[in-house]
């Protein structure tokens, strides 16, 4: 008995010593995590940027898109009950009140009796004979008192009506524009009493809150249905046929041997000039070539009446504008492959086609899935492509845009098709990003262990050049085809060489369009670089509860079309925040345009931001941390010259997307600001193409331009003269 109380005595020691080390070691974590919390909120600038950051994103990223869904959703009656109250109980009292408010009739009264007394002064002076009776001392002054008065009643009256057409209007808006109505229009007392009124009849159990009617009308929508069939053919057609060419270039990039270095350069060049080049030029080029004046259609072989729109020629341009995605994708995975892998099996005695299908295809299966769907989204939310060559057929996109400026300003209609393009974009997108990446950075991980011997057997290197340059010399056709547009007097008709596309295009507010265009672009792009490196710098190096939200809003953006944003943005902003009337007026100024940018061009450089600090080891930062610098001072002197490249970078693509942004802007744009790329589309629709090339082909050279400043200021900015000649000793 004592050896089982001395087992009992001990195991209970035990377990009281068990319960005191974990009751130490969660007051540790527990001091620990104070200690952080701590030194978190002790950093107002990183609290201050979190806080701006979750404010701007929520914003200008999730708010859009939530309207535009609750506007898909939301009853059109909901609000008939409210409005019939309000007939009823508050229309007759807001207009009392507010004519008694702003002293309407007294002021009228006043108006009216001066009016009387000038004129009778004016008679006299008439009556006494005087030369000039509206200059007499007397006159003059009463006229004076009588304009002012006048203007007093005017501007009470605008205020009185405002009142009324603003609260009427409310009433047949959303129930928190009443209120917002009712509480500027009526004592705060009655405002109150009438707003718990209309909030138990918007919510009573009888009145429909949320009617999908506006998706049902879709599926027997005509238009709707072909253009989602046309979505979707476009799409998977594009797809193949970009991963096609994508893939042939990368694979003769990284296992052929091109013996000539000037064929190489070209390869390489092709398969990223659709890359910094606005999304339109290929479809210009398209009808210049192959259209119905087209010079290659008409002139050489005799059609005339070629017909390239359609389906056919927005597959074509989109296949040209989007391969080099799937190129510059499916070249980092091919040249993670190790060789050794395929050199094993070809020592075993399989051929080069064996090789291929059972070794490398299966290994960048997750890979060419990855590239495809990042292809399919980016033709299904392609806007520009085809709006210009598309002709009669419609996509998604384009239908939302139509339904919008086509005259019949179907809001309502718009919106449900810009959330079925939504949900397209945004699964595929999921997919993408959470599915396939992963999948693909779990196949190929790491470097090749050594360099690769290329093939340089001809019956391999002779077709799949061949095919390269096809493509290349097609690609190389189109793009001279835009200066050459502009130059040309009349295309299929006069090919004489003037600048008349010029001075038309200067002469129609064309300076105009690159000024606005530019201000705007070279506003958004520092802000977008900053932005970027900021949030980069958030998610990789530090630890907060908004952490995922701010990471994953500021990467959303990238599966949003532009059509979709911008209409998101339209029933966001047009009638204020919750059609509050709160920052209506950014709506249709040059700023809503600025943080569209901003919008689109953050997942861009978010990723290039994550992809550098994660290359940087932390302790460089914790080491200026110890020396008492803080968060701010260390992103500053530290962390952004380390990810200049980035930087600078995000700072050129931001404004190379923005300049030639149109999808999104075209839906926002008003007459106040003229846009590049909206002029061209217009010029385009208009069938005048010696402008639109004249548009493009300036707007081209302002792309490059701003690629080759970039490359300048990345090579000699922060990098010291001697580090410079060492690098140069060393080539």
């Amino acid at each position: 008995m004592a050896l089982f109380k001395r087992a009992d005595t001990g195991d209970a020691r035990n377990g009281a010593r068990t319960m005191s080390q974990d009751a130490k070691k969660a007051r540790k974590s527990s001091q620990a995590r104070s200690l952080e919390r701590k030194k978190f909120f002790g950093d107002p600038i990183m609290v201050g940027a979190i806080f701006f950051l979750v404010i701007f994103l929520a914003l200008f990223v999730v708010y859009p898109i939530a309207m535009l869904l609750a506007d898909s959703v939301t009853a059109d009656g909901r609000m008939d009950r409210v409005n019939a109250y309000y007939v009823e109980n508050v229309k007759d009292r807001v207009d009392a009140y507010n004519y008694e408010k702003n002293d309407v009739g007294r002021l009228e009264l006043i108006k009216n009796r001066l009016k009387e007394t000038y004129d009778t002064s004016l008679q006299a002076a008439k009556d006494r004979g005087a030369e000039k009776p509206r200059e007499e001392p007397e006159v003059k002054v009463l006229r004076e008192v009588y304009n002012n008065a006048n203007a007093e009643y005017k501007d009470a009256n605008a205020a009185y009506k405002k009142a009324l057409t603003g609260a009427e209007s409310a009433s047949k808006g959303s129930i928190l524009e009443l209120i917002v109505q009712m509480y500027k229009t009526l004592p705060k007392d009655e405002a109150a009493v009438h707003s718990k009124a209309a909030l138990k009849l918007y919510f009573a159990s009888g009145n429909k809150r949320t009617d999908f009617s506006a998706f049902t009308s879709l599926t027997k929508d005509f238009g709707f249905k072909d253009a989602f069939r046309n979505t979707m053919v476009i799409g998977l057609m594009t797809g193949f046929g970009s991963l096609f060419i994508g893939f042939l270039f990368a694979y003769v990039d990284c296992y052929v041997k091109v013996k000539n270095r000037a064929l190489k350069k070209m390869f390489d060049v092709v398969s990223m000039l659709p890359v910094v080049s606005p999304p339109f030029v290929l479809s210009l080029s398209m009808m210049l070539l192959f259209g119905r004046s087209g010079i290659i259609t008409r002139e050489i072989l005799g059609i005339y009446d070629s017909n390239i729109y359609g389906v056919k020629g927005i597959v074509i341009v989109q296949t040209l504008t989007f391969f080099p995605v799937c190129y510059l994708m499916l070249k980092g995975l091919l040249n993670n492959i190790d060789p050794s892998m395929e050199e094993a099996a070809r020592d075993m005695g399989a051929s080069r086609w064996k090789v291929f299908t059972t070794v490398t295809l299966p290994l960048m299966l997750p890979g060419l899935g990855n590239a495809f769907l990042v292809t399919f989204i980016e033709s299904v939310a392609d806007f520009a492509n085809p709006m210009i060559i598309g002709g009669s057929t419609d996509t998604l996109a384009t239908a939302i845009y139509l339904r919008i400026t086509g005259g019949t300003y179907d809001t309502h209609g718009a919106a449900a098709m810009a959330v079925v393009l939504l949900l397209i974009t945004f699964i595929l997108f999921m997919v993408q990003k959470y599915v396939l990446e992963a999948k693909s950075a779990a196949t190929l991980t790491g470097k090749a262990s050594r360099g690769r011997m290329l093939i340089e057997d001809k019956s391999v290197t002779r077709p799949l050049s061949a095919l390269c340059i096809a493509v290349s010399t097609f690609v190389i056709l189109m793009y001279v085809c835009i200066p050459l547009g502009s130059l040309f007097k009349l295309w299929g008709m006069d090919y004489s060489l003037s600048l008349v596309h010029y001075h038309d295009m200067f002469r129609e507010s064309g300076l105009k369009a690159f000024k606005d265009s530019f201000i705007l672009s070279i506003i958004a792009a520092p802000i977008t670089a900053l932005f970027s490196m900021v949030i980069s710098y958030l998610v990789v190096k530090k630890k907060f509860k908004a952490k995922g939200f701010i990471e994953f809003t500021s990467m959303i953006a990238m599966a949003v079309p532009g059509t979709v944003l911008g209409v998101g943005f339209i029933r966001g902003f047009a009638n204020g925040i919750l059609r509050t009337g709160f920052m209506q007026g950014i709506y249709g100024t040059g700023l809503i345009l600025i943080i569209v940018f901003v919008v689109r061009s953050l997942p861009v450089g978010t990723r290039s931001g994550i992809s550098a600090l994660r290359q940087i080891d932390k302790s460089i930062e914790e080491s200026a941390y110890d020396l008492g610098a803080g968060s701010g001072k260390v992103f500053t002197s530290v962390t952004l010259p380390l990810i200049k490249d980035s930087f600078f970078s995000g700072i050129v693509t931001t404004f190379v997307r923005s300049i030639t942004a149109i999808s999104a802007v075209i839906l926002l744009v008003t007459p106040k600001y003229l846009l590049i790329t909206c002029r061209i589309n217009e010029y385009a629709e208009k069938g005048s193409f010696g402008i639109a090339c004249a548009y493009a082909t300036i707007l081209i050279a302002i792309v490059y331009a701003s690629i080759l400043i970039m490359n300048l200021v990345i090579k000699y900015f922060g990098t010291s003269r001697a580090v410079r000649e060492a690098q140069k000793n060393e080539q």
